[in-house]
């Protein structure tokens, strides 16, 4: 677990991160979203050991990163935005080296690095040096030192980047394996992954926090109502629609069809359809209104 509690980290005058506080669980995959320069990076390297925050704590299972670093980082996977590896290196021999710095021995170290060059799809490169590799598989290596010493938490850093479709699918694919018994928080800016893979998104804008809700509510609390759209066979009285509980507002469009506002997060479709059984009123369609994470994503940044 990864608890991250009113946290800042300051540059001179400039607050990279500024008050924020979230969690995330054993088996969650959590979306860690903003726009560029909103403090994710800083965040991320607060939580791994790589930066001292100005106040406020990160909790690793159990372990304060300030006042122990070294236990943290046993238990934590990370890959940067800016994937560091010595391009002079062979791929096992790379990954040998990562894993005997976690303290990872003999046969076992050989094998599970094995295990990573197979699972993050490295096989057929795993014999060149990763300076001879492409941008996407240096991405791969990237990820088989994050998991080599079998880490309870990864915090991965725009993990896709440089990979084309194909792969981007099956790195995917390898981190919804891993969040049903670990811990993931990923940053990314490309959204259809957090709709792919993310029970949980928060979102950061200028080092402030600016959601943290389960990917579904995002829309609701982005625009701060949920949006129905009913279409009936005949015109209908909406004073019945109003008195429903958390019904705001009911506003007519194109022929038979109303606009329905009400409370943000609550589903209302299933109470309209038992008030237009009691009515008689004949129900063609019915449908709440969702926006896209692209939208909803702006409206939170912008």
């Amino acid at each position: 677990m990864v608890e991250v509690q009113q946290l800042t980290k300051t540059f001179g005058a400039q607050a990279a991160v500024n008050n924020i506080s979230f969690t995330a669980g054993k088996g969650e995959i959590v979306g860690f979203l903003g726009p560029n320069g909103a403090g994710k990076s800083t965040t991320m390297k607060i939580a791994t050991g790589y930066l001292p925050p100005s106040a406020g704590t990160v909790v690793v299972d159990g372990y304060d990163v300030q006042t122990a670093p070294l236990e943290v980082r046993r238990r934590v996977g990370y890959l940067p935005e800016h994937n560091p590896l010595y391009l002079d290196m062979y791929v096992h021999e790379y990954l040998e080296f990562i894993g005997s710095v976690h303290g990872l021995k003999g046969s076992h170290l050989r094998q599970r690095a094995s295990q990573m060059v197979e699972r993050v799809g490295l096989g057929r490169e795993q014999n060149k040096q990763i300076g001879a590799l492409s941008k996407g598989y240096r991405q791969r290596v990237g990820l088989a030192q994050a998991l080599i010493h079998d880490p309870g938490v990864l915090i991965l850093d725009e993990p896709t980047t440089g990979l084309d479709p194909n792969q981007i699918g099956e790195i995917r694919t390898l981190i919804r394996e891993l969040g049903q018994d670990k811990t993931v928080i990923f940053s990314t800016h490309i959204l259809p992954e957090v709709a792919a893979l993310c029970s949980r998104a928060v979102i950061i804008n200028r080092g402030q926090l600016v959601a943290d809700s389960p990917v579904s509510e995002l829309g609701a609390k982005a625009v701060g109502e949920t949006i129905i759209r009913a279409e009936f066979e005949q015109p209908i009285d909406t004073a019945p629609l109003l008195a429903l509980p958390g019904i705001n507002q009911v506003e007519q469009e194109s022929g038979n069809t109303y606009r329905i506002r009400a409370a943000a997060g609550s589903d209302q479709r299933g109470a309209i359809s038992r008030l237009a059984a009691q009515h008689g009123w004949v129900l063609l369609g019915l449908r709440q209104e969702e926006q896209s994470l692209e939208q909803i994503f702006q409206t939170l940044t912008k």
